[in-house]
């Protein structure tokens, strides 16, 4: 259920700001990373954990903020030998997830879009989006 704001779950959250470009997700995506091999989370949650992290940053910079570097990505995150929580916040005007078609019907198969929300919500337990729809929280617990 969307929500009106995403709070922070654990008041221990990191936060990192960056400008909206590949160049400084990518830096702060590996910042996390980091952390997450910090708590020594098997090879498959890892790889859950990056392919969730990138497909939220890469959304944020590329639809939410229209690839405009003069607006910001707000990261906040944790990482605990429990599980992993990220919230990431853009610019932009937002989203409604539910109109967003369902990639999996034959009629939507070749449409560029829709696949990101599916692939987070596969490798990630929780995938919630703020009810103006320009902030992500993803939660991975620990297997």
């Amino acid at each position: 259920m969307p929500r009106p704001e995403l709070q922070a779950m654990d008041a221990g959250l990191n936060q990192m700001r960056m400008k909206s470009t590949w160049e400084a997700v990518r830096k702060a995506g590996s910042r996390v990373l980091a952390e997450v091999a910090k708590q020594d989370y098997d090879e498959h949650s890892a790889f859950a954990i990056r392919l969730a992290l990138e497909e939220g940053l890469n959304n944020a910079v590329k639809h939410g903020n229209k690839m405009d570097a003069s607006k910001e990505i707000v990261l906040d995150y944790d990482v605990t030998p429990q599980r992993v929580e990220i919230v990431i916040t853009d610019e932009g005007e937002g989203f409604d997830p539910k109109a967003v078609p369902d990639p999996t019907l034959d009629e939507n198969l070749t449409k560029p879009y829709g696949r990101g929300i599916m692939l987070m919500k596969a490798f990630v337990n929780r995938v919630e989006f703020s009810e103006r729809g320009n902030s992500v929280r993803l939660i991975k617990e620990r297997n």
